[in-house]
């Protein structure tokens, strides 16, 4: 099964960065968050990806033209320009990497990519988010209820700490807990093809119209996950996420 994954924004949210670089390409430990997201879904074996671009799509295309040049160690020959590689990447990867317009919208490019598929079912996720979500467990869910769509559903973390007392007296204090309420999209989505009959063109906000028309025709079902999951929205997330990464606190490497 296909992976697509949108990395067309602009991110204009977190333009320290963006201003340089498309959102996707922002690194956590010295890789691009997009890199950690497709390592999650490999630990699952899913390893076929379609990189939905836009802004700056060109920097995400040299990524992965210059892949095994940057993750490996090599030996060069000046005399002969021969090049000896001494070890290679560990992904097995198929990456299709597919223009889909700087100025397209969230549902306008997944219907771009649904029309370079074989008319089977495929996986969608945004391309700055990260979260331990068992993907094998929500491919199973989407194929036993039969609906067109299944959107993870998540718990939004707390922008500050928890307190719980008894009077006055501080029993716990927790940094940033994911709210106990509530439940919002986390992305990690599983689609039949004929979900592009409810997106209108480029103009679309998947989030919009497509989802509302999906959840009033009963064609919408959430696999709840009530574990970790973080967007990379604000320089606060992002520097939350480099912490957690460099303490070797990392919940969304479910990789080894």
């Amino acid at each position: 099964m296909r992976t697509i994954i949108l990395a067309g924004g602009f991110g204009t949210r977190l333009a320290e960065e963006t201003e340089v670089r498309p959102k996707p390409m922002v690194e956590i430990g010295g890789r691009p968050i997009l890199w950690h997201i497709m390592k999650t879904y490999a630990h699952y074996g899913y390893n076929d990806f379609s990189i939905a671009l836009g802004y700056k799509g060109e920097m995400i295309k040299r990524f992965f033209l210059d892949y095994r040049l940057l993750t490996s160690s090599l030996s060069v020959s000046l005399s002969d320009e021969k090049v000896i590689w001494h070890n290679g990447s560990d992904e097995n990867w198929n990456v299709d990497l597919i223009d889909t317009g700087a100025d397209t919208m969230t549902g306008g490019r997944l219907k771009r990519m649904l029309s370079t598929n074989e008319k089977e079912t495929v996986m969608m996720t945004y391309g700055d988010g990260v979260a331990n979500i068992n993907i094998r467990e929500l491919v199973d869910f989407h194929r036993s209820h039969g609906k067109l769509a299944t959107v993870t559903a998540v718990r939004p973390p707390a922008r500050f700490g928890s307190l719980t007392f008894d009077g006055d007296q501080v029993t716990g204090f927790t940094e940033k807990p994911q709210l106990g309420e509530g439940w919002i999209n986390g992305g990690y989505f599983v689609f039949e093809p004929d979900v592009a009959e409810y997106i209108k063109d480029d103009g679309t906000y998947l989030e919009r119209e497509p989802m509302e028309r999906l959840a009033s025709d009963g064609q919408l079902i959430a696999f709840k996950h009530s574990n970790f999951w973080q967007p990379m929205d604000t320089m606060r997330d992002l520097q939350s996420l480099r912490q957690r990464w460099d303490a070797k606190d990392a919940p969304w490497k479910v990789w080894k």
